[in-house]
């Protein structure tokens, strides 16, 4: 896997600098590039991360900080059993209880949500610092929730830590999956207003409460781009029915013309019938006039003999 220039694996944590000081300086370097690129882009794109963390795993496999990237790298690609796999071999490097509530959500990912709940209530909770035993709480509600026992869930989310008015780094978190709970409860109303408290603390933008109190509002939100395509669709038709209308009155005026072209041709047809009529009449009174005079002049012509 190529790593960009701009990585030059000094950005690693400098306690995951001074693991990799056991190795080689060459391969602590690999390490800590790959190890920077799983950190890098494990929430844009996992399966790269993923890959990353594989070429770490495999020049340094006794580091716990490799161990723990390519735990959470498999995690980001819903890969449990493998997480849960390199999570424990983290913690028996270490002895530290920090991965705890990541593996009982490991335990949920595998459908074992009794596993979660069982580590939800071992001693290793009361090691953890705040962060974590809210973590471990929000596991819980989720394995009570893959149980269907709503009503569970709510309770286990009711805490000292939620009804408190000071936003910590989890605040956001906690109080979107209690109005989540509470919506699937039926509870809408109260649901509601903790969409908008977790909305209110949701410095980061770590949750999508905007967007559930959207949807609860009927609030519908169009795509600027594909409202332009539609525009774009709309000018097309009505240019194609301008023109299909130009072309129809282009037409109806050769019609007209046509016509009118048919209707003069009519007339001189016409005049040229009676034209011929007149002529006729006028050459048939001539025949008749000479008749007549012929039979005068035979007349006359017999008077004289007989003299």
């Amino acid at each position: 896997m190529p790593i960009p220039e701009d990585v030059t694996g000094e950005e690693i944590d400098k306690d995951v600098r001074q693991e990799l000081m056991s190795l080689p300086k060459g391969l602590a370097e690999d390490v800590s590039k790959n190890l920077v690129m799983v950190a890098r882009l494990i929430d844009e794109d996992p399966e790269a991360a993923y890959a990353y963390s594989k070429i770490a795993l495999r020049l340094a496999s006794r580091v716990a900080a490799v161990r723990e990237a390519a735990g959470f790298a498999a995690y980001a690609n819903q890969k449990y059993s493998e997480a849960l796999a390199e999570f424990r071999a983290a913690r028996r490097m270490t002895g530290s209880v920090d991965l705890w509530p990541v593996m009982a959500d490991c335990e949920r990912g595998l459908g074992r949500p009794e596993k979660a709940l069982e580590m939800a209530g071992a001693a290793e909770v009361h090691k953890l610092d705040k962060a974590g035993q809210v973590e471990m709480r929000l596991v819980a509600a989720g394995a009570r929730r893959d149980m269907d026992q709503l009503d569970a869930a709510i309770v286990t989310l009711q805490s000292p830590e939620l009804a408190s008015n000071t936003v910590q780094p989890w605040t956001a978190r906690l109080r979107y999956a209690y109005a989540d709970a509470l919506l699937a409860a039926g509870r809408e109303g109260e649901a509601r207003e903790w969409f908008a408290k977790a909305l209110e603390s949701d410095k980061d933008g770590s949750t999508d409460a905007s967007d559930r109190l959207a949807a609860m509002d009927g609030v519908e939100f169009v795509d600027a781009f594909v409202e332009d395509d539609d525009e774009d669709d709309s000018d097309t038709v009505i240019a194609a029915e301008t023109e299909v209308d130009d072309e129809v009155e282009s037409q109806d005026d050769v019609s007209v013309v046509d016509e009118l072209d048919d209707e003069d041709e009519d007339e001189d047809d016409d005049i040229e019938d009676d034209d011929e009529v007149e002529a006729a009449a006028e050459t048939k009174e001539d025949v008749v006039k000479e008749d007549v005079l012929l039979k005068e002049d035979d007349k006359d012509d017999e008077d004289d003999d007989k003299s």
